[in-house]
């Protein structure tokens, strides 16, 4: 079926429509069910709120590319309807589940999901539930985020597509549905810059796979970002001039600058300190997975080119900014996949600097990101290390305490460890700057010490490393006293 252009109507010709109970009651018990959503928008609501309220004795597995809101992070993990979680989760009620292991949570890179279903590595999927904004016979314009949902849509027998009216027509304009080919034979992604479109504004699906349609009307639960603290503005200060020296030093960065930052209070404080950055004649580029209020700051502003992302995860204030005024955030705002938005190639072609929190860092430059005192689970490792891995410069940036507690950021060792050593080259607090690229293991330790750690630990994390660096080895620790440090 032919799209419409301009896409006008939310129900495009003859197609399967019915309450969200109705479709909730063709999903097996045990089924495995792939839902759409990411930075907790774009995610269907109706169905996952019948399937919590119908009383089953249900053991789903389910599998999204990125947090979803309440109806699936609370609801149904409240009524007990959740088995197996992949590959994100991030409520308090998700993470006692997790952590009493009443759902058997497994964490996975946001960017492989979607081949990992499609291929056969992660779950053999039973439907998909996904949201959009408008659907016709063989497609569908997803709403305020893409996540892995044109990949789930391929690889699913069934599909519930439910149509939410809280939601603009308009956001057709953002999305650029590109598919990668099927190994082997998957070729270089035609992204040449940032603001390239290069796919369509709708997920294709077969009809035949198309078994119910929901109308509803519910919004997002968006995102809730405090107020930056004057540590934040600290570590954001610190950070815009580490940059501001970095595009001097490197001759990489002599026509543009392309940023990455991750989700969160402290992503969208760092956000806003590069709009002080003085980047010359330079491009400013955003590359990464999501759009926060404070990327719309830097558009309103005059300061960016471009911003290529996979989900709107703004506030419900910044959502209706945008919503207000899409046509114009649709000039320079482009919504990928994220087995795009996150692609090794795309995050090396561009050279992006990747800037990412942590949970805690070691002295070595091992990273945590997920779990507190390296065993209780408190988010997905989500894009993190697409971006530490396969960034040009790849910077955490965390506070060195942990807020209104007597607890350091800045550990001998973490015992929980999401990315390497070998995987990050510059740490930021508030105290400073650690750049540890082509340092030696302990000199990275001194580095962090002195440059990133607090002055309540600086003293002790000292004395730690002069007793271990008597012994002899490359990475010299002391396992028993490192363990101190995470009770």
């Amino acid at each position: 079926m032919t799209v419409p252009d301009p896409i006008s109507d939310r129900l495009n010709g003859s197609l399967p429509i019915t309450s969200a109970a109705e479709a909730a009651a063709t999903i097996a018990d045990d089924a495995t069910v792939l839902t759409s959503g990411f930075g907790s928008v774009g995610y269907p609501k109706a169905v996952p709120l019948a399937l919590a309220e119908s009383n089953r004795d249900l053991a789903l597995t389910l599998v999204s590319s990125g947090t979803a809101g309440e109806e699936i992070e609370v609801d149904l993990v409240e009524a007990g309807a959740l088995d197996r979680r992949f590959a994100f989760q991030s409520s308090a009620v998700a993470k006692r589940a997790s952590n009493d292991r009443s759902i058997a949570f497994s964490d996975r890179h946001v960017s492989g999901i979607g081949d990992e279903v499609q291929f056969g590595r992660l779950a053999d999927p039973d439907v998909a539930v996904v949201e959009a904004v408008a659907v016709g016979e063989d497609w569908f314009v997803p709403s305020t985020s893409l996540g892995q949902t044109p990949a789930f849509v391929e690889a699913t027998p069934e599909l519930v597509i439910e149509v939410n009216h809280a939601q603009p027509l308009e956001l057709a304009a953002i999305h650029d549905v590109y598919r990668p080919g099927a190994p082997p034979d998957r070729g270089p992604i035609p992204v040449e810059s940032a603001g390239d479109r290069v796919g369509e504004s709708v997920v294709r699906f077969d009809p035949e796979t198309l078994r119910a349609v929901v109308e509803t009307d519910r919004p997002d639960s968006t995102y809730t970002l405090r107020e930056p603290t004057a540590v934040d503005q600290a570590i954001a200060a610190n950070l815009r001039d580490f940059l501001a020296a970095e595009i001097e030093r490197s001759p990489a960065f002599t026509d543009a600058l392309h940023l990455q930052f991750g989700v969160g209070s402290v992503g969208n404080a760092l956000m806003g300190a590069i709009g002080d950055l003085d980047v010359g004649d330079r491009e400013l580029v955003y590359f990464g997975e999501v759009v926060q209020d404070g990327l719309l700051d830097l558009l309103d502003a005059g300061h960016l080119s471009a911003a290529s992302a996979t989900s709107l995860a703004l506030t419900e204030d910044g959502q209706q900014r945008l919503f207000a005024d899409i046509e114009r955030y649709a000039e320079d705002i482009v919504l990928r996949p994220t087995d795009v938005s996150n692609h090794p190639g795309l995050i090396d072609r561009f050279g992006v600097v990747g800037i990412n929190s942590a949970v805690e860092v070691d002295l070595f430059g091992n990273v945590n990101s997920t779990h507190i005192e390296s065993t209780r689970v408190v988010r997905g490792v989500g894009g993190s290390g697409d971006f530490f891995r396969n960034a040009l410069v790849s910077v955490c940036a965390l506070p060195s305490k942990l807020s209104g507690k007597n607890v350091s950021r800045v550990v001998p060792m973490t015992f929980h460890v999401d990315h390497t050593e070998h995987d990050v080259d510059v740490f930021v607090t508030e105290q400073g700057v650690a750049d540890v690229r082509g340092l030696a293991p302990v000199e990275r330790a001194e580095r962090i010490v002195e440059q990133c750690a607090h002055p309540d630990y600086k003293p002790e994390l000292r004395e730690y490393l002069e007793e271990v660096t008597q012994q002899h080895g490359h990475a010299p620790l002391d396992i028993e006293r490192a363990a101190d440090w995470q009770s």
